[in-house]
């Protein structure tokens, strides 16, 4: 195999393809697995340069998250990948109790041998700016909503589990974390590289622009040496070390891509509780597309689907109708992620068994990663770059009737109201039209 010089594992599914876009859209070769790949695994794929694990850390407390992070970074670690990166969400979702990056970080300062570990705060190109240690982010990834500090934010400070009550990056994960947090920013990013450090066990990175990003790529790099480097972040992480391999043509970067070509039917299965998600399903069902409302507190207490489900929707893609599957408005908050995403990925693999679609949606942080192993996915490789932050990808698995369908996860951020309609249509990213 070529050295790996990326390894990234993701707290979510739909997170985990956000940072398979940016590496990817940097030239590299990358795969998305569902677990941490063996040695037999990766030698099934030689030219790799970098891959992902889509984890579902976020949706756990810490003493689950210990169990899973100590191997996986031990795997991970093993494959001689010169960078470790532990992916966030880009408005770092967590808390002391459930989906705590304070807890991963710990993990990967037992693992690895880090003097100090990084946190990189900002991702400009998906509307999150890191600022003297404060992050702001955009109301919606991929739209043009307004730039909100963090704590309040319309969505983050309402979030049904983990909710922005600190825009301070240094003091929220401070209450997850006993480790001491420093910061670099924006002033310290303008000294030379060689310049720039921090002794705290933990230091927080600002940025605000791509320019910043540069910078980083090139101070992590320096920070990696010839050992392994662990950070954390968004996919602002691959970003910047993209942008760096790129300048010093480690890597070269794919600007265009195959077009996809359209869907119809398209299958939409939602567990988000976002109202960016909220107003994409109502822009979707005044264009033309069929709703099936499900009953979650019922599969959650229950932990059974109707067969009346299965039958709606496979009715309505029998009759080309493009649907999306939801909770509605009566869902409550602290659900069971696992028993929702169970169930929504259960849909979406009864549709694909019965060759009813060829692309499927799966809107939702917290249950994406659940959906996605409900499907029997195995790994995904990324098709193209549709909606920034969340690319088109192709499902592989065992399951033949899984293997090859395309498959997009979109967080509850991410998108435009016309976002499904983007989707169905196959519409290239920006100037990666071809």
């Amino acid at each position: 195999m070529k050295k790996l010089l990326l390894a990234f594992y993701g707290d979510d599914f739909t997170g985990s393809t956000d940072a398979l876009e940016f590496i990817c859209r940097a030239g590299a070769k990358a795969i998305l697995f569902i677990a941490p790949p063996t040695a037999a695994q990766l030698n099934d794929y030689p030219d790799l340069d970098a891959y992902g694990v889509a984890g579902k850390t976020r949706s756990l407390s810490p003493d689950e998250m210990e169990k899973i992070l100590l191997p996986a970074f031990e795997t991970m670690k093993a494959t001689g990948a010169k960078h470790i990166h532990y992916k966030v969400c880009s408005t770092f979702d967590s808390s002391a109790t459930i989906g705590s990056i304070g807890k991963a970080i710990d993990c990967g300062a037992t693992v690895f041998a880090n003097t100090t570990i990084p946190v990189l705060g900002g991702m400009p190109a998906l509307g999150r700016f890191c600022v003297f240690g404060n992050l702001f982010a955009k109301m919606g990834i991929g739209s043009e909503g307004k730039i909100y500090r963090l704590d309040r934010h319309p969505s983050m400070s309402k979030h049904p589990v983990t909710p922005a009550d600190e825009s301070d990056l240094r003091l929220h994960l401070g209450k997850q974390t006993a480790k001491k947090i420093g910061l670099i920013d924006i002033i310290q990013l303008k000294q030379p590289v060689e310049e720039i450090n921090c002794d705290e066990a933990i230091v927080l990175i600002d940025a605000l622009n791509e320019t910043h990003l540069l910078k980083i790529g090139e101070w992590m790099n320096l920070q990696a040496n010839e050992k392994q480097l662990f950070s954390v972040g968004s996919s602002g992480i691959e970003l910047a070390l993209g942008k760096y391999w790129n300048e010093k043509k480690v890597l070269a970067s794919i600007s265009e891509w195959q077009h996809p070509g359209k869907a119809n039917p398209l299958l939409v299965i939602s567990g988000s509780c976002s109202p960016v998600t909220a107003m994409q399903i109502a822009y979707a069902k005044a264009n033309g597309f069929e709703e099936v409302i499900i009953d979650a507190i019922k599969i959650c207490t229950d932990g059974v689907m109707e067969s009346s489900v299965f039958d709606a929707v496979n009715t309505l893609l029998q009759q080309q109708k493009n649907v999306i599957v939801h909770t509605g408005p009566k869902q409550t908050d602290n659900l069971s992620s696992e028993k929702l995403g169970t169930a929504l990925g259960q849909i979406a693999k009864a549709a694909a068994e019965r060759s009813l679609v060829k692309r499927v949606v799966i809107a939702g942080g917290d249950t994406s990663s659940y959906a996605a192993r409900a499907m029997e996915i195995e790994a995904v490789e990324m098709i193209a770059p549709i909606v920034i932050g969340a690319p088109l990808c192709k499902a592989l698995s065992k399951n033949i009737s899984i293997n090859g369908l395309e498959v997009n996860f979109k967080g509850g951020q991410v998108g435009s109201e016309n976002y499904f309609e983007i989707i169905k249509q196959g519409k290239l990213h920006g100037d990666t039209q071809s």
